[in-house]
């Protein structure tokens, strides 16, 4: 798997997870602003056959390389916070501060199966520049991210996307997902669609440590959206525990 590491080496390893349809590059604005941690930015998709489990074993083998015992804190961001969940199952005592930010955790097989035929008619429009520009707006990706956007979105074979897409639709909360011991924060946005709200309950009332908050005015993708605030509340709450302003979620 191919990462990238940035900032003070010798401060906490802070790792961020992108979402599906995007890359490392979506963290710019945090890796800039968190530059006294050890940053590490993994690129979560490749050609290869892609599955959250196996992604999950991977990151979580480059943590324990990295950490040697310092503090770990991991942000994940929808398929990227999927993957978190995974980590967090897989190894509950590694990571000290986990950001689970919209991760869809209620499984939707009958969508999952459908997708392979929609698929096959519509993954030419993912070529098409105007269709890529009202995609890039759903996830706040505006004029300066967009070409890497349209990139990455135009380098994804067919048969990774199928597999990206029906292990996003069928991922549920590992059954060892509350055994993790670090604090846990999961955020949702309050024009997000139901189904993620939905999600971001269950996982709060999965795990005794968990803490929800629903962000208000934002949908998918917060730390895009308002970098600042984004990286604001992160900051405050792994230093002071303080949640930033929304609904508690319950």
């Amino acid at each position: 798997m191919q990462y990238k590491e940035y900032g003070h080496f010798d401060g906490p390893v802070m790792m961020f997870l992108h979402g599906g349809g995007v890359g490392g590059w979506m963290w710019e604005q945090q890796i800039q602003h968190f530059s006294k941690y050890h940053c590490v930015v993994p690129e979560l998709v490749s050609d290869h056959s892609f599955s959250i489990e196996q992604c999950a074993q991977h990151l979580v083998q480059l943590l324990e390389e990295k950490a040697n015992g310092k503090q770990v804190i991991v942000i994940g961001f929808s398929l990227g916070a999927q993957i978190a969940i995974q980590m967090l199952s897989i190894k509950p005592s590694l990571i000290h501060f986990s950001i689970i930010n919209s991760a869809l955790v209620i499984p939707s097989p009958t969508t999952a199966w459908m997708i392979r035929p929609f698929l096959r008619l519509s993954f030419p429009l993912i070529k098409n520049k105007t269709f890529a520009k009202l995609q890039a707006k759903t996830l706040y990706i505006d004029d300066r991210y967009f070409d890497r956007y349209y990139h990455d979105s135009t380098k994804i074979t067919y048969d990774a996307l199928i597999q990206v897409l029906q292990e996003n639709m069928t991922f549920s909360i590992p059954r060892n997902f509350h055994n993790a011991q670090g604090h846990i924060l999961i955020t949702v946005g309050n024009q997000e669609k139901k189904i993620m709200k939905k999600s971001a309950q269950k996982l709060v009332q999965s795990h005794p440590n968990a803490k929800g908050i629903m962000l208000n005015n934002i949908g998918h993708g917060v730390s895009l959206a308002q970098p600042a605030f984004f990286n604001r509340f992160v900051e405050n709450w792994i230093k002071e525990g303080q949640l930033p302003v929304g609904t508690v979620i319950q």
